[in-house]
Order: structure tokens, then sequence, then C-alpha cells
């Protein structure tokens, strides 16, 4: 159905002689419930469903390969650990609720590993990963290494084979019981209800604090965590190390571009009975030199989109190989930082609530 047909009972227009955040001549009665509610039924809900499914199949494939250690056991929890950690990209954004209450993005993906304490907690057995220093100790980046950074023979045969493939079990299992609770929280403990009825316009309402968390995931995580930091952006040398998924060779493309997809499916409303940020700011009639800013946004968008073609699967020898890519990939998503923190903000009357300390 054509986006505009679906939002006209969504809208009201008034004339009067205020101006709106956005500049047009019109005050817009835009319906933020609405908007909220097609956000947790069409994309925050079924992301965080679909990966508490796809957990605890890599929980299960974690357990199958304890109980009989073969190649075969491996490659299906390798291939289960790839699937979850690709459902995770679409739940990472929406980080509020049960979600922010347990540091749920920074138990779960957290980058680099802390190899040497991977190390000590599995071959020891003795381990308290509920503790916030512990975030890199734990998640999908430290499944990485015990998969990929340790040989299929040291899994199967090794001296520590059977401590690590147990706290394999340990962090699979944390993974989607951690899933679990967010989940929960959603379905079946009212914060879907809160979430849609906290709809007005304030720094503690569900849409300010929703456009903040997704700015801060886009700028933080996706440039940042992704791209920048492993590109040498904010060091004085490229940290090749630092990309995410090192051990698996080829799978940070994968990531990023999952992570991006999302992004850009959630400004545009490509969920089911989706109402985007696009939807709002051309309610509001936003322009920036000249033409719509949603428009702008998403012209960047292919510009990134572009720009990542050029970008090798494996982040890691991309940065080694020829960083020039990846620094040009983080200069086309610095420009929609722009667009989405700035213009974007402004004209929806919203106000930063995180600290930026990057220096960008």
């Amino acid at each position: 159905m054509n986006r505009f047909l679906y939002l006209l009972p969504l809208l009201f227009f008034l004339a009067c002689d205020d101006e709106e955040p956005g500049g047009g001549p019109n005050t817009v009665n835009f319906d933020r419930a609405a908007m909220l509610e097609s956000w947790a039924d069409g994309a925050i809900i079924p992301a965080y469903t679909t990966l508490e499914a796809s957990s605890e199949t890599l929980a299960t494939a974690a357990s199958d390969f304890n109980a009989n250690p073969d190649a075969t056991s491996l490659e299906s929890l390798r291939q289960a650990y790839r699937e979850a950690y690709v459902d995770y990209q679409a739940a990472a954004p929406f980080i509020i609720g049960k979600a922010e209450e347990i540091r749920y993005l920074e138990q779960l993906s957290i980058y680099p590993s802390d190899v040497a304490q991977i190390e000590e907690n599995a071959t020891t057995g003795t381990h308290n990963l509920d503790l916030p220093s512990a975030v890199d100790e734990q998640g999908f980046p430290a499944l990485d290494y015990l998969l990929y950074g340790i040989s299929e023979e040291e899994l199967l045969n090794g001296s520590n084979a059977a401590a690590y493939r147990n706290y394999l079990i340990v962090l699979a299992t944390r993974i989607h019981t951690l899933t679990g609770q967010v989940l929960t929280d959603w379905t079946d403990n009212g914060f879907r209800e809160q979430f849609i009825s906290n709809s007005g316009n304030s720094a503690t309402a569900s849409v300010d604090r929703m456009v903040n968390d997704f700015i801060f995931y886009y700028e933080k995580h996706l440039r940042a965590g992704k791209v920048g930091i492993p590109a040498g952006v904010f060091s004085n040398a490229p940290l090749p190390d630092n990309a995410e998924a090192p051990y698996s060779g080829d799978f940070a493309k994968t990531l990023f571009t999952a992570s991006f997809t999302n992004v850009r499916n959630f400004f545009n409303g490509r969920f089911g009975g989706g109402i985007g940020l696009i939807d709002y700011l051309d309610a509001l009639e936003v322009e920036r030199d000249g033409e719509l800013l949603s428009g702008v946004i998403n012209d960047q968008f292919t510009q990134i989109e572009q720009q990542l073609a050029n970008v090798g699967d494996d982040f890691r020898n991309q940065v080694i190989d020829d960083n020039t890519e990846m620094l040009r990939l983080y200069d086309e998503l610095q420009k929609a930082v722009i667009l989405l923190k700035v213009d974007m903000l402004q004209a929806l009357n919203i106000n930063v609530d995180f600290v930026d300390a990057d220096g960008d």
C-alpha cells in the first residue's frame, strides 16, 4: 500500500501562524502513538522474537557439540553462531526497557574480546559474567574467538577441549537467557503498552528516547565500532585487531551489512505496518537545501551502500591491505550522522541525550 495513503488517517493539518521545527507554515498533528505501535509490533518485538529462536538453536548446538564433539557438530555450532549473530544486528539498536536495565548490548557484543580472560574463564571454570568488567569475556565476540580462534583439533581433542566446550555452553546459554528476558518484558510484562502510551514530546517520552537510541547505535556502534575504530579514525594508527569478528575471517562485512540494512529499514518503515521516521519528517515537510530531508538521508544511505561494495568481507584484512577504502566508508557514514543527529533531531524537536566523546 502506498505509504502516504496509509498515513492519511494519522495526519491532521491545522493552519496557524506558528512554525513547526520543520520550518513549514502548518502545525502537524502526527500520531506518535501509532508510530510507536508500529515500531513495537513491526520491528522491535519481531527482531527479539527471531533472535530468541536463533539463540535457542545456538544454545542447543553448543550442548550437542559438547555431547558429541566431531567436525559435523562443530560446523553446526558455527553455523548457528553466524545465524544468531546476524539476527542480533536487528535487535541491537533497540536498547530500551529491560535491554537497557540489564546492559544487553554490552553483554552481547563488546569487542575486541579479552582473550586471556576468556582462556582463564574456560580452563578454570570460574567466572562472574554479571560483573560490568566482564563484558569483553562473553557474548558473540567471545564465541568468535572460541569457535574460530582456536583450532578444530584443539576443540575436539586438545588438552583443554572439554573446558572450551563447557564455556561455549555457558556463553550460548547466556545469550539465549538474556534475549528471553528482554522479549518477555516486551510481550508479557507490559513494557509494550508502556512504550506505546508514553507518546508525548519530552526527553523521557518513548519517541525521544528511541530516536536517540537509534542515532547512538548508528553513530557509536555501526559507524565507529564496526568501521572507524579498526580503521584508526580515533587513534594514531589503524587497529585491525579491533575489527568485529576478526577470527571468523569473512564475517565482518556480513554483520555490517545486516546492521546497516536494519538501520535503513527502520528509518524508512520497511517492516510490518511500518511507520518510519521518514513519515514523520515528510509529514512536517522538512527540507534541506530545497529537498525533502528524508530524500537527502536516503541518498546518503545509497552512497554508503555504494562505498561498501569496495570493501572486502574481512574488515581486519581490509584495514591491513587497503585501509583507504575503510576510511572512505567511514566518511560516508559520518555524513549521515550530521543529517540524522543535527538536521533530523532539530526538525523533530528532540534533544540529544548522550555524550559525544569521540571528537567528531
